[in-house]
């Protein structure tokens, strides 16, 4: 039984940082990509940045470059989404997922987290 546990969400005032963390347990870690998404409340849950298995190809949507950093520790089976001067438009619940490549569409991803919240206030 595959397991994603994230952890790190809470809340901040904009320009603040957090960091988010990912579990995985019953799987093999370093064999799957990783994917961060973030919902919001009635939308659509979106892809914010993912990394292959190795760390190799590394993957961000415009709207979080130079502000967030993904990165994995696979002798932790843990990734792990730095998230630097955050803006209220940050805020959503954000979840990880295991697949087999870096992909962003929520489809090719197998294995989700049960999401953690991150609350950005002006």
């Amino acid at each position: 039984q595959v397991q994603l546990v994230e952890s790190g969400g809470g809340s901040v005032q904009a320009g603040g940082s957090l960091r988010l963390s990912c579990v995985a347990s019953g799987s093999f870690f370093s064999n799957y990509a990783v994917g961060w998404f973030r919902q919001d409340p009635g939308k659509e849950r979106l892809f914010v940045a993912g990394i292959s298995w190795n760390g190799g190809d590394i993957y961000y949507m415009q709207f979080v470059k130079g502000r967030f950093t993904i990165s994995r520790d696979n002798a932790k089976n843990t990734a792990y989404l730095q998230m630097n001067n955050l803006n209220p438009e940050d805020t959503a619940v954000y979840y990880c997922a295991q697949g087999p490549a870096v992909a962003t569409t929520r489809g090719e991803y197998k294995y989700w987290g049960q999401g953690t919240q991150v609350t950005v206030s002006s």
